[in-house]
């Protein structure tokens, strides 16, 4: 360890002409890809940086989600099954960054990866099974909002026990995916300006390629397309109920029946549907950057320098703080619940809630019993 007691960016400072990938320990040498050798090391300011900007997203991110899971969890009327995907949501995204943001802070600080190969892996890991299920987390919450919104009361109720199996299916399989690379189908090594680790793409073999290719269909493109579909109709019947309406109006010869209750019902609806897609945007412009630098790195298509790949990395994990702000600022009751217990943080106009029944798929179901 006497070779970690000055940052290992020294060598620039002294007039070393080495490579960035030439800068790493020894005992990881073996997991550099060839690409990074071309690369002179990154000057020193850009390593202080991000080391301060993921600090920034790291405790912004742990306080936030970390609020949203005690204000979701220890209220009553918010412990609901659609509330599950939220909270299921905020610990994954909460996870991300506890075992994201530290490291690359550290490793920052020594200018390359200074943890050991294992836990190079155990970092590609965490960041490739939290993500996932982040996304995956995302989709149940869009999905959940069609059931409630475009199929009403012909859905089948979600019950906890349904919330919980979905969220079991998706860690479980989430979690396969990030072994994967531990057992040979690609590999986590370092990547960008060396302090932070994932996924080989600059693999040349199909093998390690596909790994890839398959995973992105998963974790990507199967998600993004459901959502799409999701709010597709959910847009549609929105735009149908309001013409619905208009014309009952009309022939009420009344200006609107925006009073009656189960319009009010409606608008809740529609403001939690908002507040998913928005929460969903975010996660996508997010995760495209990132995406696009792995399928460049495995087509070989763009010219990737240390900077443009750590700071996909970076913008990705930014998502993690999206979330908490989002749901924070546009859940009405969640607002409620956040100035009864913690008076201190919450700010803005309250808003009524016309009907806490429309605040959960199994308690609309209720409301029409």
């Amino acid at each position: 360890m006497a070779s970690l007691q000055a940052p290992m960016y020294a060598h620039m400072r002294s007039g070393q002409n080495i490579s960035l990938a030439e800068s790493v320990p020894p005992e990881i040498m073996h997991m550099i890809d060839p690409y990074w050798y071309q690369w002179p090391p990154m000057e020193p300011m850009w390593f202080g940086i991000i080391g301060f900007v993921i600090t920034v997203l790291g405790i912004m991110s742990l306080s936030g989600n970390f609020i949203v899971m005690y204000i979701f969890t220890s209220s009553k009327a918010l412990r609901t099954p659609s509330n599950m995907f939220v909270v299921n949501l905020a610990f994954s995204d909460f996870c991300m960054m506890f075992t994201m943001f530290p490291p690359v802070v550290l490793n920052g600080f020594y200018g390359t990866w200074i943890m050991g190969p294992f836990m190079c892996e155990l970092y590609g890991l965490f960041g490739s099974l939290f993500g996932c299920v982040s996304i995956w987390s995302m989709t149940l919450i869009a999905y959940d909002r069609y059931c409630v919104i475009v199929k009403g009361m012909a859905r089948k109720p979600l019950t906890v026990t349904s919330a919980v199996v979905r969220l079991l299916i998706v860690w479980l399989i989430c979690g396969i995916w990030a072994l994967l690379p531990l057992f040979g189908w690609n590999r986590y090594v370092p990547e960008g300006n060396m302090t932070a680790c994932g996924t080989d793409y600059f693999a040349k073999d199909w093998w390690n390629r596909s790994y890839i290719i398959v995973y992105s269909m998963w974790v990507y493109f199967t998600p993004l397309l459901t959502i799409i579909f999701s709010y597709y109709h959910i847009m549609k019947a929105v735009a149908a109920h309001e013409k619905a309406m208009r014309e009952q109006a009309k022939k009420m010869n009344v200006a609107s029946l925006r009073n009656s209750e189960a319009d009010k019902s409606k608008a809740i609806e529609i403001k939690l549907a908002k507040v998913a897609l928005t929460t969903i945007a975010l996660w996508f412009f997010a995760w495209t950057p990132y995406t696009i630098i792995n399928y460049s790195g495995i087509f070989e298509s763009m010219h990737l320098s240390p900077l443009s790949t750590i700071c996909g990395s970076v913008f990705a994990k930014a998502n993690a703080v999206c979330n908490p702000i989002v749901y924070g600022l546009s859940h009405p009751r969640y607002k409620l619940v956040l100035k009864e217990k913690m008076p201190c943080l919450a700010c803005g106009k309250e808003e009524p809630v016309t009907d806490s029944r429309t605040m959960a798929t199994t308690e609309i179901s209720e409301s029409a019993a």
